[in-house]
């Protein structure tokens, strides 16, 4: 017996049977069982030697019978094999197509997982964006206003330094520069000061013995300019900066702004130095109220305190907060001149960095001498008070 496939060959006049892989064993006894089993000459011979009456059944042999046997189970035997194939293959089918629908769930989980993260983040991004371009814009505004202001307060700087030079100070925008009995004076006299010259002539009304005329002396300040100062400011002003580290900075630091803002309290003094160096210094005054005679009341409305700065008590009418967020401390008259003093000296310094002053090189220098003045002469007790 040869096995090649669906096909089985039997010799000894069996012809060729075609099997299907899935017939059952009933349809190839049924072949093997038929009529055409045995070949045409052998029923031919059977025929003649026999007269042909005898029934085919008696033509089979034990031997033949055995071989049909082992066909059978042959046959069983290969369609059991074929079964068990079929059946391990299904087997791998089934675990291949169970392997590809984990790995399908498992990408369609992920997208849709990638999908929701992908829109939870737009939404977050536009969400940022609509919350920074409100902020944005809000910014913006602040900004244009706060340009607006400064825009302001530059032309209104611009007027009173333009309006003020060293050689002739705007006295109106310089009140320290008037002395107390003048502005008392300019107070009192209002539109009567044309008439004060008439009190200064001589009277000829015929008399030898007039009264002496009260003729006041012109005392006229003179100046010389210092060669090695200019020299150091005009250093300074081709880069002009707030760096202590140039000479023209450092001599007026070492000479001006150290010993005028020197006070009993050093640490505090050190605090206001650099408040008023980083622009940060706030100076406002005090609001005095009816005080009664109480001491203890009289230290609460602006009266009689101790200086935060000298320690000593005195009328504290201003009080000093070292940036945005400090403490308020009442200073006396004589340590707010010192630090007005010391602040207006910046502010003209910063003026001149941010090209905001337009008078030549000399003009300038004398301004920067004058504002060195005021420090000197603040720094040795000296200030100015309002009479009203």
């Amino acid at each position: 017996t040869k096995n090649n496939n669906n096909y089985i060959y039997r010799p000894n006049h069996v012809s060729w049977l075609r099997l299907s892989v899935n017939s059952s064993l009933e349809l190839i006894c049924s072949h093997f069982l038929s009529a055409d089993t045995f070949p045409d000459s052998h029923r031919e011979e059977g025929g003649r030697g026999h007269g042909g009456s005898r029934d085919l059944s008696r033509l089979r042999s034990p031997s033949l019978e055995i071989k049909e046997k082992e066909i059978r189970e042959k046959g069983s035997e290969i369609l059991r094999e074929q079964l068990d194939a079929a059946k391990r293959e299904l087997k791998l089918k089934d675990k291949e197509c169970e392997r590809l629908s984990q790995v399908r769930n498992q990408l369609e989980q992920e997208l849709e997982e990638l999908t929701a993260s992908l829109f939870e983040e737009a939404h977050k991004m536009v969400r940022d964006a609509n919350v920074k371009q409100a902020a944005a814009e809000k910014r913006l505004k602040e900004a244009q206003g706060k340009i607006d202001v400064l825009q302001a307060e530059v032309t209104a700087l611009k007027a009173l330094v333009l309006t003020s030079t060293p050689a002739s100070p705007n006295r109106q925008l310089h009140p320290q520069l008037q002395s107390p009995c003048t502005r008392g004076a300019h107070k009192h006299m209002g539109h009567s000061r044309n008439k004060s010259t008439s009190s200064v002539l001589p009277q000829t009304n015929g008399k030898t013995d007039a009264q002496p005329v009260s003729v006041q002396s012109v005392i006229k300040e003179d100046k010389e300019m210092d060669s090695v100062l200019f020299a150091e400011f005009l250093m300074w002003k081709e880069h002009a900066s707030l760096d202590r580290a140039s000479a023209f900075l450092s001599r007026i630091y070492r000479e001006d702004i150290r010993p005028c803002l020197s006070f009993t309290r050093t640490e505090l003094s050190q605090m206001v130095q650099s408040a008023v160096e980083n622009n940060s210094l706030t100076i406002e005054p005090v609001a005095l109220s009816a005080v009664p005679a109480v001491k203890a009341s009289a230290l609460e409305c602006g009266g009689l305190k101790k200086c935060a700065l000298s320690g000593l008590p005195r009328m504290c009418r201003h009080r000093i907060k070292l940036g945005d967020k400090g403490n308020y401390y009442y200073i006396c008259p004589s340590s707010r001149a010192r630090i007005t003093a010391v602040c207006n000296f910046f502010t003209y310094i910063r003026y001149i960095q941010q090209g905001l002053v337009r008078h030549n090189a000399e003009q300038m220098f004398w301004e920067v001498l004058r504002l060195r003045k005021e420090m000197t002469v603040a720094k040795l007790g000296f200030y100015v008070t309002d009479q009203g």
